[in-house]
């Protein structure tokens, strides 16, 4: 399940490409390519289940080319830091989440990912349990439909940012809570590793849940930097309404802008685990094996990883600022 507005971004971004092929591209960002052949052995392409293994249980790590591997490995910047252990110390309740907590704080922000509270186990446990049946995650709706209201001027510049004009939201709460704490930590979090992003309808606004490919692990790839501005030597590419008024600089941080969330991996058993959650920033600089293999040739210079190449989507995650006057984050999922 594709966001019409990915879509459009898809297309927009291709026939961009298209249309500049011809002229010049400035650097630095289209200077430089992945180039393996310069070496007298070449490194092996990457695949997303090689990436998704290297975040799963320690036998499924090992089962991935070393030298795929090792490469992979240094592209990521972890949010959280990475624990394969399978020791679960048991959920956590989500409650009252400050970021600007003491550092001793740190730690249970920590094991919000590593062990989530017991609904996002549950649902993790039936993403798998149902063999990647986006069906499965969707029956856990609230059927009721929210409309979604004006995000920060969109529709004045005629620009819908979700799927539909409507969304809805999980029965349970604490979903609902725990993928505004994802989002909230990502841009706590993100200036660690050089990554600063901002929740606004620009930057870090939305999600894409997939199940992953074999295993149908539960994961969410977040996209920041949406909608890079316009401009003439750096950015020449037009994206359509919702670009209108981006304040967001096209830089080096574009490199970033892939952030993904994987849930903990269901063991064999009923209450087992193979390894917990996830939280890790996917570096798509143009010299590492993410650019050469993972993000497709027309896009490169977006340095967009799709979901759908990593499992089956399932449903988007919208955060959008819906207040008038003061800030108003809520939840839609489209």
């Amino acid at each position: 399940m594709s966001n019409p507005s990915s879509l459009c971004f898809r297309f927009a971004l291709f026939l961009s490409f298209s249309l500049t092929t011809s002229s010049s591209l400035p650097p630095p960002f289209f200077s430089n390519r992945y180039t393996p052949s310069s070496s007298s052995h070449p490194i092996p392409k990457a695949t997303p289940s090689d990436l998704l293994s290297l975040l799963a249980s320690k036998p499924q790590s090992s089962s991935v080319n070393p030298i795929i591997a090792r490469h992979l490995k240094s592209c990521f910047k972890f949010l959280v830091p990475f624990s394969p252990t399978i020791i679960n110390p048991g959920p956590r309740k989500l409650g009252s989440v400050k970021f600007t907590a003491p550092i001793f704080k740190e730690d249970k922000l920590n094991h919000l990912i590593w062990w989530p509270p017991e609904p996002v186990l549950e649902l993790a446990r039936i993403a798998v349990d149902s063999g990647g049946d986006p069906a499965a995650i969707q029956r856990l709706l609230d059927p009721t439909v929210i409309s979604v209201p004006d995000v920060e001027g969109s529709k004045e510049e005629r620009c819908q940012l979700t799927r539909t004009p409507y969304g809805r939201r999980f029965i349970a709460e604490e979903l609902n809570l725990y993928l505004k704490f994802l989002f909230e930590l990502i841009v706590a979090r993100g200036p660690s590793v050089g990554l600063d992003v901002t929740l606004n309808r620009f930057d870090l606004f939305h999600g894409h849940l997939f199940l992953a490919v074999d295993s149908g692990r539960l994961g969410i790839l977040f996209h920041a930097k949406e909608y890079p501005a316009y401009d003439k030597q750096v950015f020449p590419y037009n994206l359509g309404f919702c670009q209108r008024g981006s304040n967001v600089t096209y830089d080096d941080s574009m490199n970033l802008r892939n952030i993904l969330w994987l849930a903990p991996l269901p063991g064999d058993s009923a209450k087992s685990w193979g390894a917990p959650g996830v939280l890790v920033v996917l570096d798509a600089h143009p010299d590492g094996i993410i650019y050469r293999d993972l993000i497709p040739d027309y896009v490169k210079f977006a340095r967009t990883i799709y979901e759908d190449d990593l499992g089956e989507a399932t449903i988007d995650v919208n955060y959008l600022n819906v207040g008038s006057q003061t800030s108003n984050y809520q939840i839609y999922i489209c």
